[in-house]
């Protein structure tokens, strides 16, 4: 933030009262801006559940939201989230380095294009065509969600290393690196901010997107959703899409935190 930022901000808070002392803490200490997310995400939790004990269940409801069986839901959306973004991470951050070396530069629009096409075709219908193709199980669902959520990962991986300032390489070859030595010691390290992301992008994708691998054996929260609107059971609807909200919010503050700690100083 520039001096003259700095000024106009604490100015609008009023000379150098108590607002201005609180707002020069929370900026010299970024961590206090993370804290917001799980009282929230905590607050939400907590008005769900009070929500769901002061409804008047039905033998229905009480058997669709049985402990063991949201539990072993969410069980199954951590895993097609979790397991889907490292395989996207594996593919798309060595692709993205690839098509960002002048020998291949000619097949980045190509390469992107292809990585395009996996989020204009609807999730349904990719879902479809995957169980077509491989049945419907659990590989399936993570295999939608990989070319669901590939395109953040990758893009960012490219923007990333372009960005790095050709000065800045030119440099370091000068200084005896090789070209590995560059990529390793400075492209990367610099495009790690952008990289993260993507990769946080792409988990939050992937969370909501993994609610619709029920439609082919993949499990997850999803199912709660699909028992609520075939019973006509609101509660149940409700409690499905929030606790996929729920997950979207935690998994994203995760990431924020996981991307703030691995920023190196002075690029964050």
């Amino acid at each position: 933030m520039s001096t003259a930022t700095a000024t106009a901000d604490t100015s609008l808070l009023g000379g150098d009262g108590p607002l201005v002392r609180a707002y020069r803490w929370v900026r010299t200490n970024p961590w206090v801006s993370l804290l917001g997310a799980p009282v929230a995400i905590a607050a939400l939790s907590l008005l769900l559940y009070t929500w769901v004990t002061t409804q008047d269940l039905g033998s229905i409801e009480t058997d669709a939201l049985r402990a063991e069986l949201i539990r072993g839901q969410l069980l199954e959306h951590l895993q097609l989230t979790g397991v889907s973004t490292v395989f996207v991470i594996a593919i798309a951050i060595p692709l993205g380095i690839f098509v960002t070396r002048p020998s291949a530069r000619r097949l980045s629009t190509l390469i992107q294009g292809v990585a395009s096409s996996g989020q204009a075709i609807p999730a349904y219908g990719l879902l479809v065509l995957l169980a077509i193709t491989f049945g419907t199980n659990f590989r399936s669902a993570v295999i939608a969600l990989i070319v669901y959520s590939i395109l953040p990962v990758l893009r960012n991986t490219m923007v990333g290393l372009q960005q790095v300032d050709t000065s800045t390489i030119e440099a370091a070859r000068g200084m005896g690196m090789t070209k590995q030595q560059v990529l390793r010691k400075i492209e990367l390290p610099l495009a790690v901010p952008v990289i993260l992301a993507g990769i946080r992008t792409a988990l939050v994708i992937n969370v909501g997107t993994a609610a619709l691998a029920f439609l082919i054996g993949g499990g997850g929260l999803g199912e709660t959703i699909n028992t609520g609107l075939k019973l006509q059971r609101d509660v149940v609807i409700v409690v499905g899409a929030a606790m996929t909200a729920l997950v979207a919010l935690t998994v994203d503050w995760i990431a924020a935190l996981v991307q703030r700690t691995l920023t190196p100083r002075g690029l964050s």
